[in-house]
């Protein structure tokens, strides 16, 4: 049987609409930036059609990227960098908890309105059903780590210091430039949804 076409209601070509998707979220740019450079490739579509190509192709391109990825990556020598970050939804504090590698590829990304033990737990399990077990876990001095590494049995593999984890706080950078590019987040569902979009592109 033959798979259908995502694209198939669409006039707009598939290189254009994954272009278009690319550009919002690989590079700090609002979508009317988006809509401008198109333009000048003489390519003709609204800012609220990318609004939609990002919100109904995103996560299928962040899927097929991500596949391709981390089956080249996994090794006998696999460390997670993990670390959270503070992000303002509508003038509220909640946390994106990420995991990266020890290439520097982001590999989960979750968003919760507390920073505490059953916060970590829910984020590491969310992360090792998708990826699987590793060697080592690289994190901050934050307590909630360590408690949920213990839960699960992992508490031997932590790795605490206070330079080891410059290669999650580095990763924050590129999601600060386009948080701000695009005027904050509004809802969390929409925070979590550009996030892993993000993290994979």
């Amino acid at each position: 049987m033959t798979k259908r076409s995502p694209f198939r209601y669409f006039k707009t070509s598939p290189e254009i609409i994954r272009l278009a998707v690319m550009l919002y979220v690989r590079f700090p740019l609002s979508l009317r930036n988006v809509e401008d450079l198109l333009h000048e490739r003489g390519i003709d579509v609204s800012h609220e059609s990318v609004r939609y190509w990002w919100h109904r192709f995103g996560p299928m391109f962040a899927s097929e990227i991500r596949k391709q990825r981390i089956s080249g990556m996994k090794s006998s020598k696999w460390r997670w960098h993990l670390d959270e970050m503070f992000v303002g939804i509508n003038g509220e504090m909640h946390y994106l908890w990420r995991s990266v590698d020890h290439e520097g590829e982001v590999l989960e990304s979750s968003v919760t309105k507390r920073r505490d033990k059953k916060a970590a737990l829910k984020f590491l399990k969310k992360a090792m059903r998708k990826h699987g077990q590793l060697e080592i876990f690289v994190t901050d001095r934050l307590r909630s780590y360590g408690a949920a590494l213990k839960e699960i049995g992992a508490a031997d593999k932590q790795e605490t210091g206070r330079w080891m984890n410059h290669r999650a706080e580095n990763s924050h950078l590129p999601f600060r430039r386009q948080e701000r590019a695009m005027l904050r987040f509004r809802l969390m569902r929409s925070l979590q949804k550009f996030a892993a979009v993000h993290a994979s592109v």
